[in-house]
């Protein structure tokens, strides 16, 4: 029985010396290590790329100044411009009433030149029987002032005449005239006449219905002549 607990010890004895020498080794074989616990947080990385932008070159763009055109003249001038009319009288066998609205252009301080329309009323007392109607035409002249006061006129004329016959009918014609002779301006106020002029027919037309050589009196007014 002795030997038994003898025996129980020995091996109780011999497990403790194991277990100490074992770990013994294993704390000789593994040092100690003291480890610190690091916590990395998660971080989102984007991939960026950079494209680089090409260089533009700069080129000076010259700005076109606009080119400043010289005021045009006008190729009338109005202040050269005049007007005015006539009242045409003649009377005896034939006698004519008319009115000739004008313009003329002063192409120098003396020389000027214009244009006329004309419409008449004629009676023709020559014959057995008296004949009446309307006569229209124009007019083209030409004024030189041979002083302040008096100038001279040559002037082309066509005239539409109704023109009567013997035997009853009648007819319309063209008939030129062309006048020479001359007139007179009164001012009547600053930039206003009254003028007067005598004209004579030197081509003598042989459907003119006036008699060789007979004068031709207008009076009328102006503004600006």
């Amino acid at each position: 029985m002795k030997m038994k607990k003898m025996k129980t010890t020995f091996l109780l004895i011999l497990t403790i010396l194991i277990g100490v020498t074992v770990n013994a080794q294993e704390n000789t074989a593994l040092p100690a290590v003291k480890t610190d616990t690091v916590v990395v947080e998660k971080v989102r990385v984007d991939t960026v790329f950079f494209v680089e932008k090409p260089q533009q070159q700069t080129v000076p763009v010259q700005q076109s100044q606009p080119s400043v055109q010289p005021a045009k003249k006008p190729v009338i001038n109005q202040n050269k411009l005049y007007f005015g009319g006539y009242v045409n009288a003649t009377f005896g066998g034939y006698t004519v009433i008319g009115i000739e609205p004008l313009v003329g252009y002063k192409l120098t301080p003396r020389l000027s030149v214009g244009g006329k329309l004309s419409y008449e009323y004629i009676s023709d007392k020559r014959y057995e029987e008296e004949y009446s109607g309307s006569n229209y035409g124009f007019s083209l002249f030409t004024r030189l002032r041979v002083t302040q006061r008096l100038y001279a006129h040559t002037e082309y004329s066509a005239i539409n005449y109704k023109l009567f016959y013997t035997d009853g009918h009648d007819e319309r014609e063209w008939v030129p005239f062309l006048f020479l002779g001359g007139g007179i301006s009164q001012p009547i106020s600053r930039n206003t006449w009254v003028t007067a002029e005598v004209l004579f027919d030197v081509l003598q037309n042989e459907d003119s219905p006036y008699s060789d050589w007979e004068p031709f009196f207008s009076v009328g007014f102006g503004v600006g002549f």
